[in-house]
């Protein structure tokens, strides 16, 4: 199979050429992806193939960010190896954009714990569910993921979040899961949930201080709503 790399085109049109020349924000996504896809296909050459996947994706990055690796291998011309680094390269470029320097972070408001799990919590098909762990001066001293589940929902086990909670010695528990639908109001299950890990977390002086439902633009605390 013939397949049009970069070295074969023109000066101006090499991606990796122009970042080397006018640097990494002169390029456009397109060419950015490009770069990671290598080589085009007989039709198409990698900025060509890289505009008809983002264009498969609303021109987001977000929603490219979404997508699997099976997802991506439906495009032609996009291989496992190709897929895979498309992925891994989306993942590197969430950690970077949400990592937070997470030794003794301190929560002053639910922003802050927002700004804390939501590298865990966003461009996720599927719901999962959290736990931080606070000292007495409201520094975070661990995270657990407590649950994974379906689009639909997860299971949160009281039991896993408080032996956690009382290993690691910690004052006070913020809870938080995702809605992949993007809805921010917290369901039946959800309040119910809440109210139960929070009654038990009185008799034993260990208080869960919020509850967070995240989406990937926004998020709902319990503890802003009057909630808890």
């Amino acid at each position: 199979m013939i397949t049009t790399t970069l070295k074969t085109w023109a000066e101006e049109d090499r991606p990796r050429e122009k970042m080397m020349l006018k640097g990494r924000s002169a390029l456009s996504d397109a060419e950015l992806l490009a770069i990671l896809i290598g080589s085009g296909t007989r039709d198409l050459t990698a900025v060509e193939l890289a505009r008809e996947i983002l264009a498969q994706s609303n021109n987001s990055l977000g929603e490219l960010a979404q997508k699997s690796i099976k997802e991506l291998m439906k495009f032609k011309g996009i291989g496992e190896v190709k897929a895979i680094t498309v992925y891994a390269s989306m993942e590197i470029a969430r950690r970077k954009v949400f990592q937070n320097e997470r030794l003794k972070f301190k929560v002053k408001s639910s922003r802050d714990a927002f700004d804390y799990v939501k590298a865990d919590l966003t461009d996720l098909m599927h719901e999962e569910f959290f736990a931080l762990f606070l000292n007495r001066a409201n520094e975070i001293i661990g995270k657990e993921q407590i649950s994974k589940g379906g689009l639909s929902g997860t299971i949160a086990d009281g039991k896993v979040i408080f032996h956690k909670a009382l290993e690691l010695k910690s004052s006070g528990i913020i809870l938080a899961h995702n809605h992949p639908s993007g809805q921010l109001n917290p369901s039946h299950q959800d309040v119910k949930l809440t109210k139960a890990l929070v009654s038990f977390g009185k008799y034993i002086d260990l208080y869960i201080l919020d509850h967070l439902i995240v989406t990937d633009q926004n998020y709902y605390s319990f503890a802003d709503n009057g909630m808890i």
